[in-house]
């Protein structure tokens, strides 16, 4: 909701370019997406409104958080997915604990599936894109920032490797930026996961983002970082232009995300588990209105 702490006014040219901020925050909230500052940025720069420059991503940043102080911007609708707070559930009866178990218990649906699958996304701000596709598919996501820390690669290569002995074949998903660091991320996730896991071969599929993508979204570009100890190496290859993830629709990346899992998903047996899981959950709802009714008696 809107809502202002803060009296301000603002110029002419400030209240459109709110006016046009509010209007794609409008349009992703109705596709069900928060934008993150960076992402409504690139929605920004791609639509022509604003130049793709440091000086006008910091000033959209100060814009933002003025006219969301001013009631101007519902607060709502932006993001910041790097700071969460973590506040304990409470329940005010037996029955409504059980029926939020009810609501939110899943069987592993992926344990009669051929495949184990893992999503990974380069940025943690992006992650939030991806949450709700993963959860609809019943995926475990990691958000990598940046080159992934040596304790939690451990954890999925070991994960992995459980999953090996049970017979399944392993499938990484990975998504991250199109510059010297983020394209050596995939070798570096394949390498050190073969490492953890004691396999040979793993399965990373760079879902995003790849240079046929780019020629077909024409996402803004920026300059590739010559200080990456990996720029030179890239620009052999790719030339000095580099592109992020947080410019492209966050629709497309979910779709990537989607279409790869489906063409690894045994349709047959998704559905059979289905069915399983959802006798299983109307057992709790009727557990839950058990408990219900006990109340209104006393």
């Amino acid at each position: 909701m809107k809502e202002a702490f803060i009296e301000r006014t603002f110029g002419a040219a400030n209240v459109l370019m709110i006016r046009r901020i509010n209007q794609v925050l409008e349009e992703y909230r109705r596709q069900g997406y928060r934008l993150s500052l960076r992402q409504l940025y690139y929605q920004l720069v791609a639509r022509d409104i604003i130049p793709n420059s440091l000086r006008s991503y910091k000033n959209i940043g100060n814009l933002v958080s003025n006219a969301r102080q001013a009631g101007l911007i519902d607060w709502g609708m932006i993001e910041d997915r790097n700071r969460d707070t973590n506040i304990p559930g409470h329940w005010n009866s037996p029955g409504e604990i059980v029926n939020s178990a009810a609501q939110q218990f899943r069987i592993d649906k992926w344990r009669v599936q051929p495949y184990h699958i893992e999503v990974m996304v380069e940025k943690d701000a992006l992650s939030g894109v991806l949450v709700p596709v993963c959860r609809e598919l019943d995926i475990g996501i990691t958000a990598n920032k940046g080159y992934c820390s040596s304790s939690t690669m451990y954890e999925i290569g070991k994960r992995i490797d459980e999953k090996r002995k049970a017979g399944k074949k392993i499938c990484v998903l990975y998504l991250g930026d199109h510059d010297p660091s983020g394209i050596d991320m995939t070798r570096d996730v394949r390498e050190r996961l073969e490492m953890y896991s004691r396999l040979h071969n793993i399965e990373v599929d760079r879902l995003a983002l790849n240079r046929e993508q780019i020629e077909i979204w024409q996402p803004p570009e920026n300059p590739a970082k010559e200080t990456d100890s990996r720029f030179s190496n890239y620009a052999r290859q790719f030339g000095e232009s580099s592109w992020e993830l947080d410019a492209i629709e966050p629709a497309q990346l979910a779709e990537l995300v989607k279409t790869a899992v489906l063409e690894r998903r045994d349709a047959d047996l998704w559905n059979d588990a289905w069915v399983v899981e959802e006798h299983m959950r109307s057992l709790l709802f009727e557990f839950a209105k058990k408990f219900d009714d006990d109340q209104e008696e006393r």
